[in-house]
C-alpha cells in the first residue's frame, strides 16, 4: 500500500499574524511539485484564521496544535473541535511531549482528545516518544506501546489513512540532537508492530519522525522505509529551510 507522505510544520508559540501572512505568502510562491507529499501548517490558535485564508486555494492544509475533549462548556482557555472545524482547520496535533511534560497531559487525556477528534471527523496527528531516561533504561518499546495502546483503545473503526503518528523522542526535540537512522528505523517498525498487535493494520498508517529535523538530515531519514515524512519544529520557522525539507521527501 502506498501511504501518504507528510511534511508538517509545528510553529509552537511563534509567529504573530503578520509573520504568518509573510511566511505563507512566500510559501504560496514555491513550486510544490511532489503531489505525493501533503504539507500541513500548525500555527497558534490566533493565527489559524490567517492561515486558512491564505492557503484556501493551496494544496497545503492547516492544523491546530491542541484541542479540548469536550464539545462546549465552562472550560476557560480551551478550544473545541467544532470551533476549529468552523474556521476550516482540518488537522490537530495531540499528545505532544511539551503538552505532556509542561501541562501534565496523560495518556488518558490524549485518548479522550482522539475520541473527540474522531467523533467530529477531524484528522489527528498523535505524538508519541520516550524520554532520555526511558531509552537509557531500555523502556522505549514499553513506553511507545503504552502510549499507543491507551490512545487507540476502542478505536477499531478509525480510518488510519486520515491519522498520523509522529514519533518524537523527547530527548531530541529542540536539542539539536537527532536520533540515529537505526534508532528511528527500529522505533517506526516497532510502532507498526504495536498497531498490528492491537488489531490494526500497521502498514496503513503514516508515521512521521520529529526531533531536530533539518534540511541537513532530512534526506537520510526520509530514505527509511517506515518513515513517511516529518513533524518539523524549529526548521519550519524558516520558509526556505522548510521547503528544502519538503523537497527531500
Amino acid at each position: 500500500m502506498l501511504r501518504t507522505r507528510f511534511c508538517v510544520a509545528n510553529w509552537k508559540m511563534n509567529f504573530n499574524c503578520t509573520d504568518t501572512k509573510s511566511f505563507l505568502e512566500s510559501w504560496n510562491n514555491k513550486e510544490l511539485n511532489n503531489k505525493e507529499v501533503k504539507t500541513i501548517f500548525c500555527p497558534s490558535f490566533t493565527e489559524l484564521n490567517t492561515g486558512v485564508e491564505i492557503l484556501q486555494y493551496s494544496d497545503s492544509e492547516i492544523g491546530a496544535q491542541n484541542v479540548f475533549y469536550e464539545s462546549n462548556g465552562a472550560y476557560t482557555g480551551e478550544v473545541s473541535c467544532s470551533m476549529l472545524k468552523n474556521i476550516g482547520c482540518q488537522w490537530v496535533i495531540i499528545g505532544h511531549s511539551e503538552r505532556r511534560s509542561i501541562f501534565s497531559e496523560t495518556n488518558e487525556m490524549v485518548r479522550n482528545k482522539l475520541d473527540q477528534l474522531i467523533s467530529e471527523r477531524m484528522n489527528p496527528i498523535v505524538c508519541i516518544g520516550e524520554t532520555k531516561t526511558q531509552r537509557e533504561n531500555g523502556k522505549t518499546q514499553e513506553i511507545l506501546s503504552q502510549q499507543l495502546s491507551i490512545a487507540f483503545e476502542n478505536q477499531e473503526d478509525i480510518n488510519l489513512k486520515n491519522t498520523i503518528i509522529a514519533y518524537e523522542p523527547v530527548w531530541a526535540i529542540g536539542t539539536g540532537i537527532t536520533a540515529t537512522v537505526e534508532m528511528v528505523s527500529d522505533a517506526h517498525k516497532s510502532i507498526r508492530n504495536i498497531f498490528n498487535n492491537n488489531g490494526f493494520n500497521g502498514s496503513n498508517i503514516s508515521i512521521l519522525y520529529g526531533g531536530s529535523v533539518t534540511d541537513g538530515n532530512a534526506t537520510e531519514l526520509s530514505e527509511l522505509t517506515d518513515v513517511d515524512g516529518f513533524l518539523v519544529g524549529g526548521a519550519s520557522l524558516d520558509v526556505d529551510k522548510f521547503y528544502a525539507i519538503y523537497n527531500q521527501l
